[in-house]
């Protein structure tokens, strides 16, 4: 692995068999592999709707989402049965105004894959300078952006919420082992203002910043990107979305699964005879992270402070159809075989050593907050 600010050479493929290895997933056709969190199912008009629910609170949502109070919320087959009483559109519309991640299988992304929101002043380093990575991110997208700029050498630091810790490290212990090791662990109290503040503070200090939250959602926690992008000369700030940081898409919600479904993959894999369902294990994921990380890395070495939006959904758009001009028969042949797949383990992929510790959470909490806390 390379460790002279160059990102070492990992692709999706890779990182997803890697994840499903040390799992044991098994390919899950409309049924997301591992826990099955994200399931594709017909809507009234004859569309695919996907569904993903990975928190409690999700669940609660779903009676206004159907518009029914006495479904049963932790019974898949009375969810399918609710979608097909629904067409598709109404429903991706409605999830999306509660704050759902979902998805139609017939979308076109509503925003770039890669956006530069806002550019302002340069900053020079001295020579030798170690980048700051300060990673809010959660989930798998950009904590693996993290990890890679870690791979290249930079400092990063992990930041997780008192009141909301990163829900893979629990779900998922061997890949948040991989994708977060060697970094610091930071928890927070969003709630106390010494605290946030602190986090503000080691913010200014920072070279790079991963986030994968809804702007909004950071604007009430007291963070204005585009404020500290103007203020910290050099500052990047990656802020991953589902679905775009602008407009009205920024609101959405998505998770891997159903970005990939609103990506346009599982169309494909229909159009190329491999049946419905899902394109790997939550693909938009690796993608992305990849994608941030080579961003990152890019406006790193420009010296110009930037914020970069990424959507997850139009980057896996992006690179189906590179995919397609590349070799369209080769791409169908995948997706055919993929779709074929399905309840066959996934292909093996030797884990990678760990190359550094993984931080107990909140470790190193008081030596950046203190060292960071205003004056």
């Amino acid at each position: 692995m390379t460790r002279d600010h160059g990102l070492p050479f990992l692709d999706a493929a890779m990182l997803m068999g890697e994840r499903a290895a040390a799992g044991g997933y098994k390919v899950g056709a409309r049924i997301s592999a591992g826990l099955g969190a994200s399931h594709l199912m017909p809507t009234r008009d004859g569309g695919w709707f996907a569904l993903t629910l990975i928190r409690e609170v999700d669940r609660e949502l779903l009676p206004a989402l159907f518009g029914d109070a006495t479904i049963d919320t932790g019974d898949w087959n009375a969810i399918a049965a609710a979608v097909l009483q629904h067409d598709c559109a109404h429903l991706v519309a409605t999830g999306r105004l509660l704050g759902l991640p979902v998805a139609g299988m017939d979308e076109t992304p509503a925003s770039p894959p890669v956006e530069v929101l806002l550019a302002a002043d340069h900053r020079r380093r001295m020579p030798g300078h170690r980048p700051l990575v300060v990673d809010l991110s959660a989930i798998w997208a950009g904590p693996l952006a993290g990890h890679l700029l870690w791979q290249a050498g930079m400092e990063v630091v992990k930041v997780e919420s008192r009141s909301r810790p990163d829900l893979i490290r629990r779900d998922d212990p061997a890949t948040f082992a991989r994708i977060n090791q060697g970094k610091a662990s930071l928890l927070v109290d969003l709630a106390d203002a010494g605290q946030k503040a602190a986090l503000v503070a080691l913010i200014r200090t920072a070279d790079v910043v991963v986030e994968s939250a809804r702007p909004r959602a950071l604007r009430q926690i007291g963070i204005d990107a585009d404020s500290l992008v103007r203020e910290v000369p050099g500052l990047v700030w990656l802020s991953i979305t589902g679905h775009g940081a602008t407009g009205e898409a920024q609101h959405w919600v998505g998770i891997g699964n159903d970005c990939g479904v609103a990506g346009g993959l599982s169309r494909a894999m229909a159009e190329a005879g491999g049946g419905i369902g899902y394109v790997g294990d939550a693909i938009a994921d690796p993608l992305t992270g990849i994608v941030a990380a080579r961003e990152g890395l890019a406006a790193w070495h420009s010296g110009f402070a930037q914020r970069i939006g990424l959507s997850m959904s139009a980057i896996a758009a992006t690179a189906l159809a590179e995919e397609r001009a590349h070799d369209r028969a080769a791409i169908d042949a995948d997706l055919r075989a993929w779709g074929r797949a399905a309840g066959q383990p996934f292909a093996a992929v030797p884990l990678r050593a760990l190359q550094a510790p993984v931080s107990p959470i909140g470790a190193d909490t008081a030596r950046y907050l203190l060292q960071a806390s205003p004056c």
